[in-house]
């Protein structure tokens, strides 16, 4: 009769051992992977509401929408933008919105609305504090996080 093949014992331990050696490397660079896609949706939130408030004030300079004297013509909330304003030079009351929707900080905390995950900045408030404002002049994350790069998210 033939002999009965199979792994031995000690095949096996070492075959476990180096696939949790290399799932042991495998983590960090993952973790690394999440962490760039995280950043790259954070970068493109800010630039996407920034282009936003940026269209919004560009339309109320040239009185395409209503406000007051006083007014600096940049959004009260970033729900005006989703919401849209009625269009002045439009005959037919036609609105003009600036957002779909209003994105989401990846690094914020996932159980407030969106519009909830972002500092604000309001026309009247310094650069060096920041702080909210009866308008919104920039928008911040409130991650107190380090970038990849070493850069604060707060800071972008």
């Amino acid at each position: 009769m033939r002999g009965v093949r199979g792994f031995t014992l000690i095949e096996l331990v070492i075959t476990v051992a180096l696939i949790a050696l290399l799932a042991a490397l495998a983590a960090p660079v993952a973790e690394t992977v999440v962490r760039r896609g995280k950043e790259q949706e954070l970068k493109a939130a800010l630039m996407q509401i920034r282009d936003a408030i940026d269209a919004y004030k560009d339309a109320a300079d040239q009185g395409r929408i209503a406000k007051a004297a006083t007014d600096s013509g940049y959004p009260p909330n970033l729900e005006v933008l989703v919401g849209g304003v009625i269009d002045k030079s439009s005959a037919g009351g036609a609105k003009i919105y600036f957002l779909r929707r209003v994105p989401r900080d990846p690094f914020g905390d996932a159980s407030l609305q969106p519009a909830q995950t972002w500092l604000l900045r309001g026309s009247d408030s310094p650069p060096d504090a920041p702080s909210a404002g009866k308008d919104v002049f920039d928008v911040r994350s409130m991650s107190d996080g380090k970038a990849l790069d070493g850069s604060n998210y707060r800071e972008w």
